[in-house]
């Protein structure tokens, strides 16, 4: 006769660990969103821009990231 309580595995089982990463990765994002709400005023050129800390920080890391893949070399295969 069959045990008829064998174990289904857990739903977290199915997760991988990069899916764990990103998921702590993405609830630290949205805790530094909540903490810096703030508007700050950032003054480029004759420019004066008023916006969310986070947005601000956002555009420069995009600006950044982009950097680095402008700047990298390709590998060859």
């Amino acid at each position: 006769m069959m045990d008829q309580t064998a174990k289904k595995p857990s739903p977290f089982a199915r997760i991988s660990f990069n899916q764990w990463i990103a998921l702590v990765l993405t609830v630290l994002a949205l805790i530094f969103v909540l903490e810096n709400r703030a508007h700050v005023d950032i003054e480029f050129l004759l420019i004066t821009v008023r916006s969310p800390m986070w947005l601000i920080l956002l555009v420069m890391f995009a600006i950044g990231w982009l950097a680095g893949l402008l700047t990298t070399r390709k590998r060859a295969r």
